[in-house]
């Protein structure tokens, strides 16, 4: 086995060393850009059908603990099952994982095109056995979760194994930015479409984005590398992942500043209620409000992937946690759709700041045969901060109101930095990272 201890600058490559600095380094790979492809749309789907199911939601109840309740059913089961998830991908073929995941979105998004074409959705009346269409949208939610959960690990140890090593830092720049941009592109499109033609054209594209990242994804060949894999039982395999994590100071400052920073201080579940009552703008301003943190993330994205390796690493990322909470604070005391736009923007650069530092650490430092399970471990990281934080956000904001629970998020978030930077000073004193 690896040694989960080893010097990342010293490691060998998988393949000769690339010209330095060169900004396309990774997307010069066939699979890697057959991966960014099946990324992109699957992404642009699942953000556009998050902005109309999150109006379709908030139409219906006018409840801003219903949106909250959407981040819930999707996060309990992509937390419950992120840990097995990770042992199948270091035990099993991770592409075929990964369709089989997309294959299940994609039945997801045509499950909600389907209810959507019933008038019962616009209605939301009760049936007889007291079901709600709503109550079906949490559950098309939660099957989604459970599929969200397979591809996570699958997909990201399988993109650690289409590029060298040494170009880790540059492919998880171009992968966040393809993330990102799909991510400013699908809200805005998910608000036009839902304000101009409805929720069945709109799950419609999203139906049809997500068949095609299907497709994207089966023209990736995929040969994976070898892996030592330990004779152990399930269940100490299942922990391995957790136990490397927890053994890697630098690793689990990253993780857990990510953790409790986006749990606390994320504003995004709560964007309808803004986009409805406190800004006035409507589905269409909605997509805009959606989109304005990705766009910030892509331009962010694209000088990170033009530049060298990031240099004093762990102090860029607590100055990014940092600024990504005082945008969130900002945005929250906003009136002006001008001004909150723009902090969510500078939040999105803060936020794909902290994605590439902490992506490319995972990918470093994790030795090939743990990938899939460190990256579940990651995941139930993320899945944590963004979906449980979506419903944190809506039972403060239920309590206290939308505007001091987006404030009061923002100032504990930098509470986090300030103690993660005292409690983990490797992570503080860390380096340059990357080829």
């Amino acid at each position: 086995m690896t040694d989960p201890g080893r010097d990342p600058a010293t490691a060998p490559d998988m393949t000769t060393d690339v010209a330095p600095h060169d900004p396309y380094a990774a997307l010069r790979h066939r699979e890697f850009r057959w991966y960014i492809i099946s990324l992109f749309a699957m992404t642009l789907a699942s953000q556009l059908q998050a902005v109309v199911v999150g109006w379709q939601v908030y139409a219906i109840t006018h409840d801003p603990l219903s949106l909250g309740l959407i981040g819930l059913a999707e996060a309990l089961p992509f937390i419950a099952c992120a840990l097995p998830a990770g042992y199948l991908a270091d035990r099993h073929d991770r592409r075929m994982l990964s369709v089989a995941a997309l294959a299940v979105l994609a039945a997801c998004s045509l499950a909600l095109l389907a209810l959507s074409a019933t008038p019962t959705l616009r209605a939301g009346t009760v049936g007889r056995t007291g079901i709600t269409p709503v109550h079906l949208i949490y559950a098309i939610i939660f099957a989604s979760g459970i599929a969200r959960s397979v591809l996570q690990p699958a997909r990201q140890a399988m993109g650690a194994e289409l590029v060298p090593r040494s170009m880790y830092q540059n492919a998880v720049a171009w992968r966040s930015s393809s993330w990102q941009t799909a991510a400013v592109i699908g809200p805005a499109v998910g608000g036009l479409l839902y304000g101009f033609a409805g929720a069945v054209a709109s799950y419609a594209v999203d139906a049809a984005l997500m068949t095609f990242a299907l497709v994207g994804f089966l023209v990736v060949r995929y040969q994976p590398l070898p892996r030592a894999l330990e004779e152990t039982s399930v269940v100490t395999s299942l922990l391995i992942g957790l136990r490397f994590v927890l053994s890697q100071p630098v690793i689990l400052g990253a993780l857990s500043l990510d953790l409790f920073s986006v749990f606390l201080g994320g504003a995004e579940a709560l964007l309808p209620v803004f986009a409805a009552e406190i800004l006035m703008v409507g589905p269409q301003g909605l997509g805009i409000l959606r989109a304005a943190p990705a766009a910030g993330a892509v331009l962010m994205g694209v000088y990170l992937a033009h530049r060298p390796p990031i240099e004093r690493a762990g102090r860029v990322l607590l100055v990014a946690v940092a600024t990504f909470a005082l945008a969130i604070i900002g945005f929250g005391l906003s009136r002006s759709f001008g001004l909150s736009l723009a902090l969510l923007a500078v939040s999105g650069m803060a936020d794909n700041i902290s994605v590439v530092i902490r992506s490319t650490l995972l990918q470093l430092l994790t030795p090939p045969e743990m990938l899939g399970r460190v990256s579940a471990v990651n995941s139930v990281f993320i899945g944590s901060s963004n979906e449980l934080g979506a419903f944190e956000s809506g039972v403060m904001a239920k309590l206290l109101g939308t505007v001091p629970t987006v404030v009061m998020g923002g100032l504990a978030s930098l509470l986090v930095v300030g103690v993660t930077a005292r409690l983990v000073p490797k992570l503080r004193q860390l380096g340059r990272i990357g080829g």
